[in-house]
């Protein structure tokens, strides 16, 4: 549903019509398996836990808001991307949806490559210890120095997103020596976001070169020719969120014929495509993803079947999941601050935080659920909308969703699926501290991203 934007923002106490909203949950208590991490269970008092740690004890020793992230979640989802695919594939985790130090460690000891967009990701990377052979560089306007840190550190792989890159890339190998691997991003005319895709007249966006009108096939001319590069394949991204594969499929078929017609042009036959990523999660009980080895099946299966119905080799083929790895495996914490009923319309529950820890509500309408945490409850459910404390009418965390009756402030809830993006595309709007990141596992919790403070703000304000 579309709904009308104000310049400031979305409009303040929008009314939706009648029945918009869910039904409430018969169990306003119960925890949707799809929704919140593998470890994440319910005391007998109600009182939510993860690897084993209470909430109430993960709040007091580490305050809130903040982002709780499962560990073994993690890993479980990053073996199982890799145990779908084989050895005959490879996973790229997208470091944009989420990127630490110890993120880049988990991947690296879980067979996992890492996709990186910038010179601050590839830092942490490298930084980090993952090999420089497993990384891939994306970006439409890559800086020479980000370039040329990635060719000398010795990337697997740069996807090249215009022309006027495919020949900076090649020139700066050359000059350090190189010969750098890179495949070319072309947009096929596909858009697919959670459950709908469109098949034409998506080449009006800034990533990659369009197929249509000959200019994909342009770029591969003027890359093969060149000495600095080596082209190895062709990169695709269609979306995000998605659901269904049928945009995949027509992307697919779109790329193997750009392939066929580089085989027939040139005589080669590139040995790579890169699918990319996009895979949708369930932020609510609606949502309905897709597991892994079902997406890996799928996907081989169309690219087999359109290659051989070109009469080519069957390429290696990439993805790149981010969301769908890190997403469902944190929640974010909250302190209930303020409760103001609106008669006929809903309650807003302030909290602690908003959209500087969350931007996706305000940003892309993206929709939430939240549960009470710190207690349990029986009380009636009410229709709340979970606002935070910025001076912002568009400040919304969850747009609509229900909590008990007797809701209370000091209470803590909790927003599951949040560990895509959320502290990615944190600020410090009003001057907010963003919160810290803290990995919990089989009892323990640390820090992996600290807390910012004051004195970190006031470090970088130098005037």
């Amino acid at each position: 549903m579309s709904r009308s934007a104000h310049p400031a923002g979305p409009r303040h106490a929008d009314v939706l019509p009648e029945g918009h909203y869910s039904a409430p949950p018969t169990d306003l208590n119960a925890l949707d398996a799809k929704v919140w991490s593998r470890t994440t269970t319910r005391t007998p008092e109600g009182v939510l836990s993860m690897g084993g740690i209470e909430v109430t004890r993960l709040a007091e020793e580490f305050g809130t808001p903040a982002y709780f992230v499962d560990e073994a979640d993690f890993r479980a989802r990053c073996r199982a991307w890799r145990d779908a695919f084989g050895t005959d594939a490879d996973v790229f985790y997208a470091g944009k949806a989420f990127l630490s130090r110890a993120v880049v460690r988990w991947l690296h000891e879980e067979g996992l490559n890492l996709d990186v967009c910038s010179g601050g990701e590839l830092a942490t990377a490298l930084g980090a210890g993952m090999p420089a052979e497993r990384i891939a560089f994306h970006g439409n306007n890559k800086s020479e120095e980000e370039i040329e840190r990635a060719v000398a550190a010795g990337v697997g792989r740069i996807v090249l997103d215009s022309f006027q890159e495919i020949v900076r890339v090649s020139h700066i190998a050359e000059r350090l020596g190189r010969r750098q691997p890179v495949q070319i991003r072309v947009t096929v005319g596909v858009e697919a976001h959670t459950h709908e895709f469109i098949a034409t007249a998506h080449e009006d966006q800034k990533f990659g070169i369009a197929l249509a009108g000959g200019q994909a096939a342009e770029a591969v001319r003027r890359a093969l020719k060149l000495d600095g590069i080596e082209l190895i394949g062709i990169h695709s991204h269609i979306g995000s969120q998605i659901f269904d594969m049928a945009g995949f499929e027509v992307s697919a078929r779109r790329v193997v014929q750009l392939l066929a017609e580089v085989r027939d042009e040139h005589g080669v036959e590139l040995p790579e495509i890169d699918l990319g990523g996009g895979l949708g999660i369930a932020y609510t009980s609606d949502d309905d993803p897709r597991e892994p080895h079902e997406i890996a099946k799928a996907l081989n299966e169309i690219v087999t079947r359109e290659c051989a119905a070109a009469n080519l080799r069957t390429p290696r083929i990439s993805v790149e999941p981010g969301r769908a790895i890190v997403g469902p495996t944190a929640f974010t914490l909250y302190e209930v601050g303020t409760i103001k009923p609106l008669e006929g319309l809903r309650t807003y529950v302030s909290v602690d935080g908003g959209m500087s820890d969350n931007i996706r509500t305000a940003l892309y309408d993206a929709e939430y659920t939240v549960a009470l945490v710190s207690r349990r409850s029986d009380a009636e459910p009410m229709l709340v909308r979970v606002v935070g404390k910025h001076c912002e009418s568009g400040d919304i965390v969850v747009r609509d969703a229900f909590l008990p009756a007797d809701l209370a402030p000091g209470d803590l809830i909790a927003v599951p699926a949040t560990g895509a993006y959320c502290r990615s595309m944190a600020s410090n709007y009003n001057h907010a501290l963003r919160p810290p990141v803290v990995a919990v596992d089989d009892g323990a919790a640390r820090v992996i991203v600290r807390r910012e403070t004051e004195e970190d703000l006031l470090r970088l304000d130098v005037g």
